[in-house]
């Protein structure tokens, strides 16, 4: 599905069109083949990079043919198990548009095409910008529920189950898909800076640094939070290591316990003489001794604190 999208300073507000026109910024998102080759022949860019963007492992880069630049980068995306993964986003900026290209439905790019925000599609760099601030916002948005979800399980840390051992799989995937996406994001960012691939005016490169930092906070705390689990799981792995410890010693020492009465029981069951065999308190005689063998038992093991 692609949209064109147009709003100069003079108009009060977004408006969607139907045709290409100079200054729009157009949208497609989930597009198939043949759209992107029209695309790219309507405003000639190299379809060789175009297409790159239906790959949904493609990583960060930043590249420029002509007098086109073509900014490859990644936001936070759920599919339809409600896992959290990141997909490619193309940002693409020529003399007269700009071009995005999704997979997916960018959830923090919604405000954008909304209008929610004010922003004018002829002003291309600050275009740009904005849709980099919602992708850094995506990012940031999906770091606080990550964060939420690690303390919530931290609390069950006493109680640790294969449940919360496997959440935390999760998120360190997570934060390492984070992290793979910001931190080359970061790098692009850094060359579009230097003017070498679209126009900067000088309140473009402090709204460009501001993102670039906002973009190294996400990369620290995503980092710290991949520290925190990774204790967590370390802390998780010696309480079931314990737990499993306590529960083997527990079982040896009832197998024991139950040992000496299945022993002493057996032998007088056996049809030969034996001690106390005809004396009348002879079955009291043997439960006592039972008892007694037990009794010092249960206190060696205490004494040693096995139970």
């Amino acid at each position: 599905m692609i949209k064109y999208y147009f709003r100069t300073v003079q108009d009060a507000s977004l408006k969607q069109i139907s045709e290409l026109r100079n200054g729009v910024w157009i949208h497609a998102e989930n597009p198939t083949r043949a759209e992107l080759e029209d695309l790219s022949e309507q405003l000639d860019l190299d379809m060789n990079i175009v297409e790159d963007s239906l790959d949904f492992f493609e990583v960060p880069r930043l590249e420029k043919v002509g007098e086109v630049s073509y900014f490859f980068t990644r936001y936070p995306h759920q599919d339809k198990n409600k896992e959290s993964d990141t997909a490619p986003l193309l940002i693409v900026t020529g003399e007269a548009f700009v071009l995005t290209v999704a997979l997916t439905k960018v959830p923090r790019l919604e405000t954008l095409l909304e209008g929610k925000i004010e922003f004018f599609t002829t002003q291309k760099t600050k275009l740009f910008i904005q849709v980099m601030e919602s992708v850094t916002s995506s990012f940031e948005r999906e770091l606080i529920q990550l964060r939420r979800a690690v303390n919530k399980d931290r609390s069950k840390i006493r109680r640790i189950s294969n449940r919360e051992v496997e959440h935390f799989v999760n998120f360190e995937h997570k934060l390492n898909e984070m992290v793979s996406a910001v931190v080359p994001t970061n790098v692009s960012l850094q060359k579009v800076a230097t003017g070498s691939y679209v126009q900067i005016f000088p309140e473009d490169k402090e709204l460009i640094d501001d993102v670039r930092i906002a973009n190294e906070q996400v990369v620290e705390s995503a980092r710290t939070l991949l520290k925190t689990i990774q204790n967590l799981r370390s802390a998780s792995e010696a309480i079931l290591a314990i737990n499993l410890n306590s529960r083997i010693k527990t079982l040896t020492v009832l197998t024991i316990l139950l040992t000496i009465p299945m022993v002493i029981a057996s032998l007088y069951g056996m049809n030969v003489a034996l001690p106390f065999a005809a004396n009348p308190n002879a079955f009291m005689i043997v439960v006592g001794v039972v008892v007694v063998a037990v009794g010092v038992m249960v206190w060696y093991f205490r004494r040693n604190d096995w139970l």
